[in-house]
């Protein structure tokens, strides 16, 4: 084993639990540590499962160190109930990890984002996802690897209409889809998660951020 460790949040998500999974697996990492709320019923030798209060993520994380931290955590409006508390999950706990993992002299920053995230954007999701990519930038990680996918498909918690639609709606127009239009298509939870664990291993590239779409993360 190389020594390292990795640190994850939103590890009890679609993605997240796929990630955390494939770190334990890999003998890249000697140390995992996963961040919740409660209690995770998974164990593993290398696991440390954090059990925290995300209003206090600076505090709690203060004399926490990792070599690489995967940002997996994320929520919907309807879940979280309202903008606000969509914001509160989806850029203040996750810039504040962001930002103490930084300041703990972590070295490779992974965050899932979304396709069309722009922080001048007209549309709320689209613009949070923006900003958190904007302000996540500006912390000068030596290494920060953005996941810009469209629509996750996998098993959820909650059953989301919209998103089964659309599942079944995209193999039927995918062929058609060239270009810079392939970032548009689904893709499976699973392929983020094999493509942000693999993408940790391997050299940096020349730019960063560096943003991974939907060929790239098909491919990793």
């Amino acid at each position: 084993m190389s020594g390292k460790t990795a640190i994850i949040i939103g590890a009890t998500g679609m993605v997240g639990k796929q990630v955390l999974a494939l770190l334990l697996e890999s003998t890249a990492y000697q140390h995992v540590i996963a961040l919740s709320r409660r209690s995770m019923s998974i164990s593993h030798p290398k696991l440390k499962n954090m059990v925290i209060d995300f209003d206090h993520l600076a505090e709690e994380l203060k004399h926490i160190h990792a070599d690489d931290a995967f940002c997996c955590l994320g929520t919907t409006i309807k879940q979280a109930g309202t903008k606000a508390a969509f914001h509160k999950v989806d850029y203040t706990y996750n810039f504040e990890f962001a930002h103490t993992l930084k300041q703990n002299g972590c070295q490779h920053f992974l965050l899932i984002s979304a396709l069309g995230a722009f922080p001048k954007s007209l549309v709320f999701y689209s613009r949070v996802k923006g900003l958190l990519e904007k302000d996540i930038s500006a912390l000068k990680f030596t290494r920060l690897s953005i996941f810009r996918p469209s629509l996750l498909l996998g098993e959820r918690a909650e059953n989301r209409l919209g998103e089964n639609l659309a599942a079944n709606l995209f193999p039927l127009i995918s062929p058609f889809l060239r270009g810079g239009l392939r970032a548009i298509q689904p893709i499976q939870g699973a392929v983020v998660a094999n493509a942000m664990v693999s993408i940790a291993q391997q050299p940096p590239t020349s730019d960063n951020p560096h943003f991974y779409y939907y060929d790239e993360m098909m491919s990793a």
